[in-house]
C-alpha cells in the first residue's frame, strides 16, 4: 500500500495516514495468515502484541477523545485514517476501533453517567473487555426501529426486560450488552406512551440467554440470537433519559455509516490493487490478462466506482464535520458505496478465477461483507425512499435543492 500526501489536506491528516499505512504495511498485512487462524494458539498473543505496539505509536482508538484514552483527532481525520485501515480486515481491532464497541463507546461518552463510564467505558476503551449492541429483532423489521417489541417494565429500582433479539454481533465473550427496549412514560395527560430506551445489561445477568449464533453466509460467527426472560437490571443502568433510545441509535448510526463507507473505499483499493497486479502477472491464451479488453474494462470501471464512492463519502464527512444536515447525503452514499464495493470486488474475483473465491486472498470475505452492508444499517430501499422524501419536501416548501452544500 502506497499513501502519498494529498496536497490540499491538513498536514496532520497526511501524517496520520502515512503513520497508519506504515504500520499496516509492516506489521498487519504480513501477519494476515496468522491473524486469520482462529484455531492458532499464537493468534491472541499476536493481537495483544500488535495492539500494544499501536498504543506506543500513538495510533490507538482514533474515534475517542484524548481524555478517554483515544487519539482525539476528530471526525475527518478518523474518516481518512479508516480508508487506510481497511486495507486489512484485521486492522480495526488492532487499532482499537471496531463495531459494535466503537458505537457503544460513543453512546457511553454522550449518555453515560460517571458511574457507568467508570464501570463499563474505561475498561472497554483500554481493550480489557468487549461489548455488544442488541437492537435487531427476528419478528420486527430492522428498517423500522419503532417496531421493536422487546419491553422493559419498571419494578421499583429495577428494569425487567423481556423480548428476543438477533444479530447481536459480538455477544459471545462480551461483558455487557446495550439493549434497545420499549418502555412506558407518563404522557402528562394521565396516560402512558411508548418510548425507546437503551439499557446496559451485563451478560452474566440471569435471564440473559444466548439461544444460538446465527450463521451468516454459511459460517458460524458471533451474531447471536438472545432471549431476555425476566432479565432484571438496576434502573441506574439506563442510558440517558427514558425515551432517548431512538436518538442515541441515530447518533451512532449516522457517523457509523460514513466510517463503514470509508472502510468500503479502503477495501475497494485493496481489491483493485490485487486485481491489477493479477492482470499484469497472469498469462492466459497466449498473453497477459492485462492485454484483454474485458480486463481493461474491469480496471477502468473499478477506478470510476472507487473515485466516485470516495468523493461521495468525503463530501458527506465534510457536511457532518461542519454540523450540517447530512441525512440525505448519508442515505445516498449508503446506497451507492456498498453496491460499488460489491462491483469492484466481484471484478477482482473474476480476474483471479477460482483463486478469488478461495481463502488465499481476502476477496471472498470482502464480497460477502459488501453484500451484507446493503442490508445492515438500513436496506437500500429505505434509504432511497428517504432521499426522495427529503428532496420532494424541499421542493414542496418552495425551494430548490441547494447544490452549493456539496
Amino acid at each position: 500500500m502506497q499513501v502519498a500526501p494529498i496536497p490540499d489536506l491538513d498536514p496532520e491528516i497526511n501524517q496520520v495516514r502515512e503513520a497508519t499505512a506504515n504500520f499496516v504495511n509492516r506489521y498487519v498485512i504480513p501477519n494476515e495468515e496468522a491473524l486469520g487462524d482462529w484455531e492458532g494458539q499464537d493468534r491472541a498473543r499476536l493481537f495483544r502484541e500488535l495492539q500494544e505496539n499501536v498504543k506506543k505509536a500513538g495510533l490507538w482508538a482514533p474515534h475517542l477523545p484524548k481524555e478517554y484514552g483515544g487519539m482525539g483527532i476528530g471526525f475527518m481525520k478518523h474518516a481518512y485514517m479508516n480508508e487506510v485501515l481497511a486495507w486489512s480486515p484485521y486492522s480495526n481491532p488492532i487499532f482499537g476501533v471496531v463495531a459494535p464497541d466503537s458505537g457503544n463507546q460513543t453512546i457511553l461518552i454522550k449518555y453515560g453517567t460517571d458511574e457507568q463510564k467508570k464501570k463499563w467505558l474505561e475498561p472497554l476503551n483500554r481493550g480489557e473487555i468487549r461489548s455488544c449492541f442488541s437492537m435487531t429483532e427476528p419478528d420486527a423489521p430492522g428498517s423500522s426501529p419503532y417496531a421493536i417489541q422487546t419491553r422493559a417494565v419498571r419494578d421499583g429500582d429495577e428494569w425487567v426486560i423481556n423480548g428476543r433479539k438477533w444479530f447481536t454481533s459480538g455477544a459471545i465473550g462480551a461483558a455487557f450488552a446495550i439493549v434497545m427496549c420499549r418502555t412506558e412514560e407518563a404522557d402528562g395527560e394521565g396516560g402512558v406512551r411508548d418510548k425507546m430506551t437503551q439499557i446496559i445489561v451485563p451478560t452474566d445477568t440471569p435471564g440473559f440467554n444466548i439461544v444460538r449464533s446465527v450463521p451468516v453466509w454459511g459460517r458460524n460467527g458471533n451474531h447471536c440470537e438472545i432471549e431476555y426472560k425476566n432479565c432484571r437490571v438496576p434502573v441506574t443502568n439506563q442510558l440517558g433519559r427514558t425515551g432517548s433510545g431512538h436518538q442515541a441509535a441515530q447518533d451512532r448510526l449516522g457517523a457509523g455509516r460514513v466510517f463503514h463507507c470509508m472502510n468500503s473505499v479502503g477495501q475497494m483499493w485493496r481489491a483493485f490493487d490485487l486485481m491489477v497486479r493479477r492482470s499484469i502477472e497472469r498469462e492466459v491464451h497466449g498473453g497477459k490478462l492485462e492485454t484483454k479488453q474485458f480486463i481493461q474494462g474491469f480496471i477502468a470501471d473499478s477506478y470510476i466506482d472507487i473515485q466516485t464512492a470516495r468523493l461521495m463519502t468525503i463530501n458527506t464527512a465534510k457536511v457532518i464535520d461542519r454540523m450540517g444536515d447530512a441525512r440525505t447525503d448519508i442515505s445516498a452514499l449508503k446506497v451507492f458505496v456498498p453496491a460499488a464495493h460489491e462491483r469492484v470486488v466481484d471484478r477482482a474475483i473474476q480476474v483471479h478465477g477460482a483463486m478469488g473465491v478461495s481463502g488465499d486472498t481476502p476477496l471472498a470475505g470482502m464480497y460477502t461483507g459488501a453484500r451484507t452492508l446493503r442490508i445492515a444499517d438500513g436496506p437500500d430501499e429505505v434509504h432511497r425512499i428517504l432521499i426522495a422524501r427529503n428532496v420532494l419536501k424541499t421542493y414542496h416548501a418552495g425551494q430548490s435543492w441547494d447544490f452549493g452544500t456539496m
